[in-house]
């Protein structure tokens, strides 16, 4: 059976799918010909809504009738109700992360801060991942920058442990913030829990925008203070309260009621989808945050629904009122779901007129511009990719570049790293490591020979190859790796290039790069940004490498430094490290805090000591 005559099999078997479908609420899977789930819907109605799939339903949209033409088969599940559709739908895409539906993956790389209230001194942390645990997060945040300054206040402001885990446990005398006045030492003071958490709390209404709030039990706090003629506590409330005011003062007011909101706006051209989330906090706005969408099937009303009820999935504040740019067909269900996760109600409105509408018109204004920056800075990644394949004569445009680089100490623990570029950005889920298993001394060419054979035999024509291959090293490892490629038959669909670290000695000032056949290193001339990015990549793919190195030196030197004291097994080895975290805490912990762990006694307890003090 030729090509078409399947296509043409499998839409018809679609259609019949479509036209079988029940007028019953549920979710539906999309998939394609190899059974890979494309995206996942929930409707009141399947065979309404999936009509707007067939064929002829999606012509009057070039790119949605390019999607729509991968689908060859469909599954669907009928539920009770729309609401249990709506969950059911959730929970498919967190288990099947579908390559259309709405992807918050990128959440992971912004920093936000994490605060344990089960801890009886927390401190702020930054963390790049909201975990699934009780701790309360704030964020996240939209740049580095912005945390370290929120944090620089926090600091200032409130006076809580700055110290990290190891330090608390082992501190003996105030450190300089405490004798500056910024921290109440409860690492080595006796500072009651329930003054410390007061603090806290403060903290954590400054960082959820109670900032009125905040202001006036600081007011009431030092006007009692001078009525009680206690002067130096009235004064330093009295400088809490105008470093708090100083920062609100840089804040933008933009509504007048002081209520809690986030205002979701979405614009988009012919490829692309850019949803903005404004944040106001008291009547304040509080930040910004931008998430491209590169595909997605649903129209713009859709789309935004789907984004806004996954949005708050793992999000500790959920305020109020939502305010969106599009009227959603499922706000009333939306705002239902977003009530029961925060324990009180919260609506969800398309403003048409008035201050709301006026917030909705600044997210889409905004959400315009980051779209136009974010092609704008698209388009120039594909102009230097561009130049880079004409500079380095390539035979393909280097969209996705796999860098490779190997790590070993006298050639103990050999392993490898292989980082992913694409489209001119590291895509740290498709980075690898290798341990080698057939080198054992110091050979980097051979070293080099396993890790490739081991990428590419085990891809084959069939994974995602890369358009380019870098290879840290001269032309030795660029011969070996030109030959694996030439061995498994893959040399005319890979290009593979050397990089090696100049030789200050010849008075060489730049890295060269080295191509097969070519005994002299490519020159950039006026195209060093080229150079450098290239640079980049290796510099990325060695320290990827020597990271995992020096983690698995370490962990094996802490298995043998522990395995070797009498009596400690795998168990009590775990309670060790889960309680002190490191070696060196162990060390410097008294007898009485490790015999009083589970499992140990004073006996173990010197056994442990004597043999770490050696």
């Amino acid at each position: 059976m030729s090509t078409t005559t399947k296509k043409c099999t499998a839409d018809l078997l679609f259609a019949e799918k479509i036209a079988k479908a029940p007028m019953a609420p549920g979710v539906y899977l999309l998939k394609d010909a190899s059974g890979a789930i494309l995206y996942i819907g929930k409707a009141r109605q399947l065979k309404k809504r999936l009509a707007a799939y067939t064929k002829t339903a999606c012509r009057m949209n070039a790119k949605t009738g390019a999607l729509v033409d991968k689908i060859v088969d469909l599954e669907t599940i009928l539920t009770g109700s729309e609401k249990e559709a709506l969950i059911l739908e959730s929970n498919l895409i967190k288990k099947h992360r579908p390559r259309y539906n709405v992807d918050l993956k990128d959440d992971k790389r912004y920093p936000s801060l994490r605060l344990d209230l089960a801890e009886d001194y927390p401190q702020f942390k930054v963390v790049r991942k909201i975990g699934e645990d009780a701790a309360m997060y704030f964020g996240p945040f939209a740049s580095a920058h912005a945390v370290r300054e929120t944090l620089k206040i926090i600091n200032r402001t409130f006076k809580l442990r700055k110290c990290k885990a190891g330090e608390f446990r082992t501190r003996t005398r105030p450190c300089l913030h405490c004798q500056m006045d910024g921290c109440l030492a409860p690492c080595c003071r006796d500072v009651a829990p329930q003054k410390y958490r007061e603090q806290v709390n403060e903290a954590i209404l400054f960082l959820n925008g109670r900032t009125r709030d905040l202001l006036q039990k600081i007011r009431r706090e030092m006007q009692a203070a001078s009525a009680a003629q206690s002067f130096e506590k009235a004064a330093r409330l009295r400088d809490k309260l105008f470093s708090i005011e100083r920062t609100v003062e840089k804040q933008i007011a933009v509504t007048t009621d002081f209520k809690d909101r986030d205002v979701f706006a979405l614009a988009r051209c012919e490829t692309d989808f850019l949803i903005t989330v404004l944040a106001v906090r008291g009547g304040f706005l509080s930040g910004a945050r931008h998430y491209p969408v590169s595909e997605t099937l649903g129209t713009e009303a859709e789309t935004l629904g789907e984004f806004i009820r996954h949005y708050y999935d793992r999000r500790y504040f959920i305020p109020s009122e939502v305010l969106s740019a599009h009227a959603l067909e499922d706000a009333a269900l939306i705002g239902e779901v977003l009530s029961a996760a925060k324990g009180r109600r919260v609506s969800l409105h398309h403003p048409r007129r008035g201050q709301k509408r006026r917030l909705v018109e600044m997210a889409v204004r905004n959400a315009e511009t980051e779209l136009k920056r974010h092609l704008e800075s698209r388009k120039a990644e594909m102009v230097m990719l561009n130049r880079l394949k004409k500079r380095l004569k390539l035979n393909r445009l280097p969209e996705r570049i796999e860098c490779f680089d190997n790590s070993n100490l006298a050639g103990a623990e050999p392993v490898a790293g292989m980082v992913v570029f694409e489209k001119g950005h590291p895509q740290k889920t498709a980075y690898r490591t290798y341990r080698l298993k057939t080198v054992s001394t110091p050979d980097d060419y051979a070293a080099m020979a396993e890790v490739l054979r081991r990428r590419f035999s085990k891809t084959g024509a069939d994974g995602p190859l890369p358009d380019l291959l870098v290879v840290d090293g001269g032309k030795g490892q660029l011969n070996v790796a030109s030959a694996l490629l030439a061995e498994l038959e893959l040399g005319d669909r890979i290009d593979a290039i050397g990089i090696a670290k100049r030789d200050a000695s010849r008075g060489e000032s730049r890295d060269k790069i080295f191509k097969p056949g070519r005994a002299n290193p490519v020159t950039f001339g006026r195209d060093a940004d080229l150079l450098l990015f290239l640079q980049r990549i290796r510099d990325e793919a060695h320290r990827f490498a020597i990271g995992f190195h020096r983690r698995r030196r370490g962990k094996n030197a802490l298995v043998s430094r522990l395995d070797a004291v009498p009596g400690i097994g795998p168990q009590r080895r775990k309670t060790l490290m889960r309680h002190f975290k490191s070696i060196a805490n162990i060390r410097a912990a008294q007898l009485e805090e490790i015999s009083t762990l589970p499992g140990f006694n004073p006996e173990l307890a010197r056994r442990v000591k004597a043999h770490l003090s050696d």
